[in-house]
């Protein structure tokens, strides 16, 4: 007797030695782009940066008791704070250690308010949570957080350092690598649907597309694959991170740093609030494929996921690293490829750890062209968007009710039109920048709160007199 065999791993399964590096190396190749960016903008270093993000996810992952398979990336939504204190104007520059050391007291803190709320929440049932962070709110965000990060993606395209006369050819070029990439991976991920290939689609085009990048510049000279990537001295095969540390902190900068930095931790819970979601509606789904009695109750640990990520920040900060948050695009990866193994993410942050301190692997990872990177991006930050979708699906939000319609008309508006209409997706209010994802969750928020006021509910006699009265008609039908 034959029957089909689920493709996929659940969070406590372990997948062979040779899978598992793998799907490590395809985690590692999601988030790396974005998490080296956060550095190259704010003046952070790149090697401690990817350190901080492996030691910083095995944190997260150990004191949520390996429940909860999520990666720790760097966040983008402390740039502009961090960026006021380091005064990096120029990308790819590092600030001076000092100014390092004052954003990681804030850092620091913005973890313990994480902590904090955490804590709180696990006081709190589950029912009260989403009276604040409803599915209209946390789904409405992750679009947002998606649909923000388009941009990023396309520009990759033609993000490519070359001689004024190779300008325009590369640019072509570079634009038919990231078209390749993204069908291939597509491709791998719609047909292949069984075995072993089917759970490295990433990967798999993530090489179709390094693979044509260098015929491509085989023939037309343009160097799309670089091994000889600025900043790094490829004569050492062993490089120590730059770490810094807190008590080498500018004392006048200390201050601006903690009132910049600290309250953003509030602004970023509905994001790993939404990121929490999508990930049970994944991992219960493949659940009952595999073993429909078994239920994984991961949106229950918000308590728990929200003092992880303070916990990341608090280790992410102390030796030189920027805030961070759960990664949408490794979530993006893990629902694709139906892989949400613990173990997987934690061989990952250690070979990230390993990547930082060994040249020649980070001269192979930087060598990946941004063109491919721009491909997989299309792909994975889409996802991430229509995740926000599922969120409000499984949940059946009431896309006819005026107040729904209210709350995601104002997280999108602001969250998207923030993120494109201002510079570095930074609105200006009143003498300040709010960031515009953080400021689109706080306003989602505050208007879900006020439309609830004394919305009226159906009384419960109503309702049980209501159904007797169906009863009644059912049964004089059935006699007539």
């Amino acid at each position: 007797m034959s029957t089909n065999k689920i493709t996929g791993y659940l969070p406590d399964e372990n997948p062979p030695i040779l899978k598992l590096l793998l799907f490590a190396i395809q985690q590692i190749v999601v988030m790396f782009p974005a998490t080296v960016l956060v550095a190259l903008l704010t003046g952070f270093h790149v090697s401690t940066t990817i350190f901080a993000s492996g030691f910083a996810t095995l944190c997260f992952i150990l004191v949520t008791g390996r429940k909860i398979p999520l990666y720790y990336g760097s966040s983008f939504s402390y740039i502009a704070a961090i960026v006021s204190i380091t005064g990096v104007r120029q990308f790819g520059t590092y600030a001076p250690d000092g100014a390092i050391a004052a954003a990681q007291i804030g850092i620091m803190l913005s973890g313990l308010i994480s902590i904090a709320v955490g804590l709180l929440i696990k006081r709190v049932p589950m029912e009260k949570i989403e009276k604040v962070l409803p599915p209209t709110v946390t789904g409405s965000i992750a679009i947002v957080i998606g649909l923000s990060l388009a941009g990023t993606a396309l520009t990759g395209a033609t993000n490519i350092q070359v001689p004024v006369n190779q300008v325009s050819l590369a640019h072509d070029w570079g634009w038919i690598i990231t078209i390749v990439t993204l069908v291939s991976t597509i491709l791998f991920s719609v047909y292949l649907k069984k075995g072993f290939l089917s759970q490295l689609p990433i990967l798999l085009g993530l090489l179709t597309g390094y693979i044509f990048a260098l015929v491509v510049g085989a023939i037309t000279d343009i160097p799309f694959v670089n091994f000889q990537p600025a900043g790094i001295d490829t004569s050492k095969v062993f490089t120590l991170p730059h770490f810094t540390f807190p008590w080498q902190a500018t004392p006048a900068l200390i201050g601006p740093a903690i009132l910049a930095i600290m309250p953003i931790a509030i602004a970023t819970i509905p994001e790993s609030t939404a990121h929490l979601f999508q990930l049970d509606i994944y991992v219960n789904d493949l659940a009952k494929q595999k073993n429909p009695s078994k239920l994984y109750k991961i949106a229950d640990k918000l308590g728990l996921n929200l003092i992880g990520d303070g916990l990341g920040d608090i280790v992410s900060g102390f030796i030189g690293g920027p805030a961070g948050t759960n990664y949408g695009e490794n979530i993006s990866t893990m629902s694709i490829t139906k892989n949400f193994s613990i173990r997987v993410l934690m061989t990952a942050a250690v070979i990230t750890m390993l990547i930082s301190f060994l040249t020649p692997l980070t001269v192979a990872v930087y060598s990946i062209p941004n063109a491919v990177i721009a491909g997989l991006s299309i792909y994975l930050f889409g996802v991430i968007g229509a995740q926000g979708i599922s969120i409000m699906i499984s949940k059946n939000v009431d896309m006819f009710n005026a107040k729904n319609l209210a709350v995601i008309a104002v997280i999108l508006i602001f969250g998207i039109g923030g993120s494109f209409a201002f510079e570095g997706g930074m609105i200006p209010f009143w003498g300040t920048q709010l960031p515009a994802i953080a400021t689109a969750a706080i306003l989602g928020i505050l208007f879900n709160l006020l439309l609830s006021i004394n919305i009226k509910k159906k009384p419960k006699s109503n309702k049980t007199q209501d159904t007797a009265t169906e009863v009644e008609t059912e049964v004089e039908s059935s006699e007539e």
